[in-house]
């Protein structure tokens, strides 16, 4: 698990909380008209955007990526796929079953070419899969996003709500502290809905979708390279154009 994205969640309700301790209840901020306005417009608008079943691929991908494991090691990659590859060149393309493969994709790339599917078929293949698997990151990132654009302006619909019952209400001071409390809640939900959870996610899903595409293309172009029985140095030496400079650097110090 991705123990940042949690900590700094938690971090950020936490402070909240305890500023609120600090001058005053918990109670007090806790209002069930504003939360209603604000999670349950905020998820109604963006179910508009979606169909019923993409929303909850989106809900359960997003979050999964987000809060998933470490992002892929690129470096623990090539070395990985030299490995396999020095083991294609000894043993052949059958010797590869006998290779532990911790990686699905990786995994899936070495069974092709140990049941000796043609290269265009496999290069094919895997970069549907690639891309596919891109698409539903994707779309669960544009999921958050909406969500985080949501939530702000259902805060500010809730603000209008109440100012409007503050107003209708003002011969009457009962009315006014609960038609307040809506009209200044809802903002604060909206805020901590957005800046808490739907933007820190969203940023969280650029960077694995970034680290996810550059790590798929380089199992695709290694697999590739096996599959051409190409010497394992050559594999490495072409992988490693994959990595920043200064990655390649220490990388090839390490190995040196």
């Amino acid at each position: 698990m991705d123990i940042a994205t949690l900590l700094g969640m938690v971090a950020a309700f936490g402070i909240v909380v305890a500023a609120i301790m600090m001058g005053g209840t918990l109670g007090q901020f806790i209002d069930i008209p504003s939360v209603f306005i604000v999670i349950g417009g905020g998820l109604s608008a963006t179910l508009i955007r979606f169909t019923i079943g993409g929303i909850f691929g989106a809900i359960i991908t997003g979050g999964k990526v987000a809060f998933g494991g470490k992002g892929s090691n690129h470096r623990d990659m090539i070395e990985k796929i030299t490995e396999l590859a020095d083991v294609a060149r000894k043993s052949g393309p059958l010797g590869l079953e006998n290779v532990d493969v911790d990686d699905p994709v990786l995994a899936k790339g070495v069974q092709f070419i140990a049941d000796g599917y043609e290269p265009n078929f496999i290069r094919e293949s895997m970069e549907r899969e690639r891309d596919l698997y891109i698409e539903r990151l994707q779309e669960g990132k544009r999921f958050y996003k909406q969500l985080g654009d949501a939530a702000p302006a259902f805060g500010m619909i809730g603000t209008l709500v109440g100012l409007v019952q503050m107003l209708a209400a003002m011969d009457d001071p009962s009315a006014i502290g609960p038609a307040m409390a809506i009209a200044l809640l809802t903002t604060l939900y909206g805020a901590l809905i957005s800046n808490v959870i739907c933007i820190p996610i969203v940023d969280k899903l650029d960077s694995k979708l970034d680290g996810e595409d550059l790590n798929q293309t380089l199992i695709i172009d290694g697999i590739m390279q096996i599959r051409d029985n190409k010497s394992p140095n050559l594999i490495r030496e072409m992988l490693l154009a994959y990595l920043p400079e200064k990655s390649r650097a220490e990388f090839e110090e390490e190995a040196a």
